[in-house]
């Protein structure tokens, strides 16, 4: 006689591949929020990194204002004099 699997058991089964899939898509839902996590903390460092930069930039822009504007000014006092 063959053995025929009873019907418990292929309800078992079917209830263990469903958790089985649904396990698989946690996992899965884990990941992507893991990995988007990581994709937003990048671009949060590199903005810090770029705001660092445009202020040092910002800073030097002015200091050589400054230099020309104070240049301008000594060439016109030797012009007057």
């Amino acid at each position: 006689m063959a053995f025929t699997p009873s019907k418990d058991h292929k309800r078992r089964e079917r209830e263990q591949k469903k958790m089985d899939k649904r396990i698989a898509r946690d996992e899965a839902k884990a990941e992507k929020l893991e990995a988007d996590r990581a994709a937003e903390d990048a671009a949060a460092e590199e903005a810090v990194k770029q705001a660092e930069v445009d202020a040092q930039a910002k800073i030097e822009a002015d200091f050589e204002a400054e230099l020309e504007a104070e240049a301008a000014d000594e060439l016109k006092s030797k012009a007057a004099c």
